[in-house]
């Protein structure tokens, strides 16, 4: 789950890292009030939406008085932004962050995040900061370092250090730093989060270190015990099919392809991706019904692909272990009848129940294309849609 940019600093500042004063806004009417509370000459005002590169898109202005703020607001507002990270429809901007400007002598890079691959806490400083960091990582991966610890209570003296070298801090500039990695270390394990970016980090010109950006995201499994960081889900910002997805269970990602998936088991559901790709179409979505899947689950899941106007037909590839062939073939039966299925549906059934899945698609009076595996159920489903 992701946050928005002043709900992160909102958690950095609980957990003592320093950011600048700032105040969000939900509307024009706020905007006066709001921009009482800032204590500097010049405002930023930020557009707040769940995507990187706002900067470059026109979503972050600096202005020197109210007369400039008002003007800006009320352009930012209800706009559309469309950055390198979001797609062409981009992101309606219903929130904006006025904050304190600050007085930048270096920018820097620093994250914190779970890596998977070694089972560590890893710790990415660069000394390259702000909006071009990732034609930094392209084109100078040697200015990027990364530093793995073990998860412990707090990050060891010698740790931290070598996370800000890339830095070279000095002084009480250095205290500052060495404030910040422990404090982006406890938000990471308190919170349950997976990834915490600052960037840019900055050192101002009065040699004070601060997170003058930051974005955060949080693991989705471990939700169910952060109830706090769950009330921060802002679903104007998520797909609706895939809000929709989320309250049956289903691991649901829309896609731009035609052909709609239904698969059980992430890898499986991967594989099928591939081989539509192989056969020269594209998916519509990943969709993961999950090991143990209701009738009412999967008649969910049929539902939410076809609510995308790209799918032009759909592949449902199951491998029944603990999910039942049969389970399957009644929920397909009652959502393709209850949605009046007027697109080509292929079916790979093979496992627990198999025959019998098979069996009750074969007596449903619905036309549906059976398929003896993942080969030539990908292959007929591309051939249906043309």
């Amino acid at each position: 789950m992701n946050i928005h940019e002043h709900q992160a600093k909102e958690i950095l500042k609980k957990f003592g890292a320093p950011v600048p004063n700032g105040v969000v806004i939900y509307s024009l009417d706020e905007l006066e009030d709001a921009s009482k509370k800032i204590t500097t000459d010049k405002i930023v005002v930020k557009a707040q939406i769940h995507a990187g590169g706002r900067g470059k898109a026109g979503g972050i202005k600096i202005v020197g008085n109210f007369d400039e703020l008002k003007r800006e607001a009320e352009k930012l507002f209800g706009k559309i932004l469309v950055t390198h990270q979001t797609d062409f429809r981009g992101r309606k901007i219903k929130r904006l962050y006025l904050e304190d400007a600050s007085e930048i002598e270096k920018e820097f890079y620093l994250s914190c995040l779970v890596d998977r691959v070694t089972s560590k806490i890893a710790f990415i400083s660069s000394a390259e900061g702000g909006m071009d960091i990732e034609e930094v990582a392209i084109k100078y991966p040697n200015k990027i370092a990364t530093h793995r610890i073990n998860l412990e209570e707090n990050v060891k003296e010698k740790d931290v250090l070598n996370i800000l070298k890339p830095f070279n801090l000095q002084g009480s500039s250095l205290d500052d730093g060495k404030t910040i990695v422990q404090s982006l270390y406890q938000v990471l394990i308190k919170t349950d989060a997976s990834l915490i970016e600052i960037n840019p980090l900055i050192l101002t010109k009065a040699k004070k270190v601060i997170c003058l950006d930051a974005k955060i995201n949080f693991d989705d499994n471990a939700l169910y015990r952060q109830p706090e960081i769950l009330g921060l889900r802002d679903l104007n910002e998520e797909d609706p099919m895939e809000i929709e997805a989320s309250k049956y269970g289903l691991a649901y990602i829309k896609l731009d392809g035609q052909i709609g998936c239904m698969v059980n088991g992430a890898g499986l559901a991967m594989a099928t991706m591939d081989i539509i790709n192989l056969y020269g179409s594209e998916p519509a979505n990943f969709l993961d019904v999950g090991g143990g899947a209701s009738k009412e689950k999967v008649t969910a899941g049929f539902k939410i692909i076809l609510s995308d106007k790209n799918v032009k037909g759909i592949l449902i590839n199951i491998f029944g272990g603990i999910m039942k062939c049969d389970i399957i073939a009644e929920g397909v039966i009652a959502a393709a009848k209850e949605t009046g299925l007027t697109v080509p549906l292929v079916v790979r059934l093979a496992g627990t129940n198999f025959q019998l899945g098979k069996q009750i698609l074969d007596n449903s009076g619905l036309k549906i294309i059976s398929a003896d595996d993942l080969n030539d159920a990908a292959k007929k489903i591309v051939e249906a849609i043309k």
